[in-house]
């Protein structure tokens, strides 16, 4: 309807402009969206304000003109002025019925595929494998999966790919202690506790000369290749990615060992970057170290800053691996857009990572390069969010509390019927639900503040809320004895709130496209938060299974079903299960 509204508009103002001798941009650019109040309609346009200028007329005068232009089709009832010159365009309700039944008989609810497959990488999650996944990893791991999810819905390729911390200084001290872990316990070793093996490697490193010197030589080794120093090194990755793995089975995510693509993984690629670099000039010698200078990035005191790829004592850095994964990517995936979900405090970094990366030609220019940046989580204190003891808090440990949290929750509720085997079941649901939710309905840019009383709550824009508004559809058709495969009439709308409702239930292919382009999945979260409390209203002011007579009764089942749809596929998309009963 958009696409309509939008080539109505412009072939109004190009004849306008034509007649009245008026020049226009070859490209017309002006805003199509939905009225926040719905007495306005159902779409509005600031065209009228955009382009009074070029006909040297107010805004409502050139609105006017562009009303009486328009032959409006059978889709559209009316079109009117509002306010200093919005258009104002309200659908006709044949048209949405007819919406809502395509929504109802596709798979995805309507959700409109992209005309050209393309290819879209989406960095995401990256722990260091040298310590056990934290809650800093959580943003990164759950925006990221569900930008993927939102993506391949559309049609794109979606390539997720892990960059996990694997190389570097730190495991030279971690193979130290893990040699003689191994030495003093003859044979296999279990990594229970990640955090605690790095704490005690780097209390030795920092401690004991020898050790440390005996780590410095193991960093040599490995980075050389050593059959010895690879072995340890790859037993140490694998139980550390099992450690990851078993953190995204529980957290409902998408990656797998096989979206792994770690920092080693670009490691011989490392020398041919920086003889690239050099090659075109671009390298500059600079205290020891090899840089880039670039001068659009300047530091407080007016100084170009610089680039490093690589150290003093000849080291690579992160620079040097993210500009080797971004030819990989251009060059091996043929990648469209590559998406950066990596915390904000990494702005400058990337911003200056990309602008090489397309100066030296190992991304097309075409290429989108996007740092999907989000900010931190804090306390009720608006400080970090930190473990009773001060520490980071371990991201196991957060799964394990709101499970526990849940649980309570559910066993608090005396209306309840469920056995104590769908108690675990919910109880895992609701609480990873609620965990999740309660970050991707914040604006990612944003930091948000973590509160279990407010996540777990079943009032407001929560997971419980939307989990509940979902199962209470279901115990409507359970009631009702009714398949929603005899729902074959088209859904009606006698009443306002009813109407409220089937046009908020057809928005939702719109509010997908808006997410999958900004990759924003709060609004999504609103999206859905807005659909169960519209469905609410309709469910307290409409009978439904007492309705006046049969038709009007399938009509509202058939719209409590496909709200049920949505519902459980903007869930999905979110990385959310759903429950049958609550």
């Amino acid at each position: 309807m958009k696409e309509q509204i939008f080539y109505l508009l412009s072939s109004s103002i190009r004849e306008l402009a034509q007649t009245d001798s008026v020049a226009l941009p070859d490209e017309l650019q002006f805003i199509i969206e939905r009225p926040r109040d719905a007495k306005h309609g159902d779409f509005s346009s600031n065209i009228a304000m955009i382009y009074c200028k070029n006909f040297k007329m107010s805004p409502a005068i050139l609105a006017q003109k562009i009303v009486e232009s328009i032959t409006l089709p059978a889709s559209i009832k009316t079109v009117a002025i509002a306010g200093p010159g919005f258009i104002n365009f309200t659908v006709n309700q044949e048209l949405l019925a007819h919406q809502l039944e395509l929504m109802w008989r596709a798979e995805n609810c309507g959700i409109l595929q992209i005309s050209t497959v393309d290819t879209v990488v989406v960095d995401y999650s990256s722990p260091n494998l040298a310590k056990e996944m934290h809650v800093g990893h959580l943003r990164s791991t759950i925006i990221g999966d569900c930008v993927a999810r939102i993506l391949a819905i559309k049609g794109y390729r979606v390539v997720r790919q892990n960059h996990v911390g694997d190389w570097g200084t730190q495991f030279g001290m971690l193979l130290a202690h893990f040699e003689e872990e191994l030495r003093e316990r003859s044979g296999e070793i279990q990594l229970n506790d990640l955090e605690t093996f790095y704490k005690a490697a780097k209390l030795r490193f920092d401690a004991d000369a020898q050790f440390a010197e005996r780590a410095r030589q193991l960093v040599v080794a490995l980075q050389s290749g050593n059959e010895h120093c690879l072995a340890m090194w790859q037993e140490f990755i694998g139980l550390s990615l099992a450690h990851c793995q078993e953190i995204y089975s529980r957290l409902g995510v998408t990656l797998s060992p096989a979206d792994v693509r770690a920092e080693s993984f670009y490691n011989a690629d490392l020398p041919v970057i920086i003889r690239l670099l050099e090659k075109q000039g671009l390298l500059v010698s600079h205290a020891g170290a090899q840089c880039v200078f670039m001068e659009e990035f300047k530091g407080k005191e007016g100084d170009t800053l610089p680039v490093i790829v690589r150290k003093k004592d000849g080291g690579f850095l992160y620079a040097s691996t993210d500009l080797a994964a971004i030819r990989y990517r251009n060059e091996q995936l043929n990648a469209h857009r590559v998406l950066y979900v990596v915390d904000a405090r990494q702005s400058l970094h990337f911003q200056q990572v990309f602008a090489l990366a397309k100066k030296a030609g190992f991304a097309k220019k075409s290429m989108q390069l996007e740092h999907i940046s989000f900010g931190m989580v804090l306390d009720k204190s608006g400080k970090p969010f930190k473990s009773r003891d001060g520490g980071v808090t371990k991201l196991i440990d957060l799964l394990n509390e709101a499970e526990r949290r849940a649980a309570e929750l559910i066993a608090g509720k005396q209306t309840h019927q469920l056995g104590e085997v769908d108690i675990n079941d919910a109880a895992r649901i609701i609480g990873i639900a609620a965990l999740k939710y309660a970050d991707l309905s914040k604006h990612r840019t944003s930091d948000y503040i973590f509160d279990w009383d407010t996540m777990l709550c079943f009032e407001g824009n929560t997971a419980p809320y939307l989990l509940y508004a979902y199962t209470r559809i279901k115990s409507l058709f359970t009631k009702a004895a009714q398949s929603v495969d005899d729902l074959s009439r088209s859904i009606m709308f006698p009443t306002a709130v009813e109407l409220s409702l089937a046009k908020h239930v057809a928005l939702f292919p719109e509010t997908i496209d808006i997410v999958c382009h900004k990759a924003v999945p709060h609004l999504l979260c609103t999206y859905l938060y807005e659909l169960a409390g519209l469905f609410s209203s309709f469910y307290e002011s409409c009978p439904i299974l007492a309705a006046e007579d049969e038709e009007l009764r399938l009509s509202r089942l058939k719209l409590c079903a496909l709200t049920a749809k949505v519902l459980k596929l903007g869930l999905q998309l979110l990385g959310i299960e759903t429950l049958e009963r609550m």
